[in-house]
């Protein structure tokens, strides 16, 4: 028999979260308004950096590649279980945004403010789900370029929920003040 390749394991989860973004863009509604073109940017190229430093082996140089946790098949297990949850979670939010979700952060036509499912627990529940996978990712790794890799993916998912925030607080001025008051961002009932 042969073991559980939780490498390989990592690696199909982030496909088929891939897979469900790439699915999802055919079904979308038409943007109305959106970030600017700088920001949009910035936040792609932070997002790439992030990505990169936690997939490429070619960052396993030096430091980076200096190990912050043992290397043993129960740390790789637990990060790939957390990898796979916020993985599922962040399928799970996209889903119940429906067409009103965009790779960037705008206002759609028609646009509906979703506070249900996930949404009932953080204002960000994609961002909440990515980040426990990245960390998952990063654990199993068990190498420091995974934990640069969260911050760097961190600071790209805060960049881009900022100008989210803004746009929603400019479509639903009520609702959404309301909203944020009852529901955190990110981690229920901290932040």
């Amino acid at each position: 028999m042969t073991p559980f390749n939780v490498d390989a394991a990592i690696g199909y989860t982030w496909e088929a979260l891939g897979l469900v973004w790439l699915v999802g863009v055919a079904f979308t509604k038409r943007t109305v308004r959106s970030q600017s073109t700088g920001t949009r940017l910035f936040h792609l190229v932070l997002a790439a950096l992030g990505f990169a430093l936690l997939s490429q082996r070619g960052f396993t140089q030096g430091w980076l590649g200096m190990r912050f946790v043992p290397n043993t098949y129960a740390i790789a297990f637990t990060g790939f279980v957390l990898t796979l949850a916020g993985c599922a979670f962040a399928i799970w939010a996209r889903l119940t945004l429906g067409r009103n979700w965009s790779g960037r952060a705008t206002v759609k036509a028609d646009h509906q403010l979703v506070t249900a499912g996930p949404y009932a627990v953080a204002r960000h529940p994609i961002y909440t789900g990515l980040i426990v996978a990245v960390a998952g990712t990063a654990l199993a790794t068990g190498e420091w370029h995974g934990i640069l890799a969260v911050v760097v993916i961190l600071l790209a998912l805060m960049i881009k929920m900022s100008q989210e925030e803004r746009l929603m607080i400019q479509a639903f001025p009520e609702t959404y003040a309301a909203y944020r008051q009852r529901v955190k961002a990110l981690i229920p009932g901290v932040f």
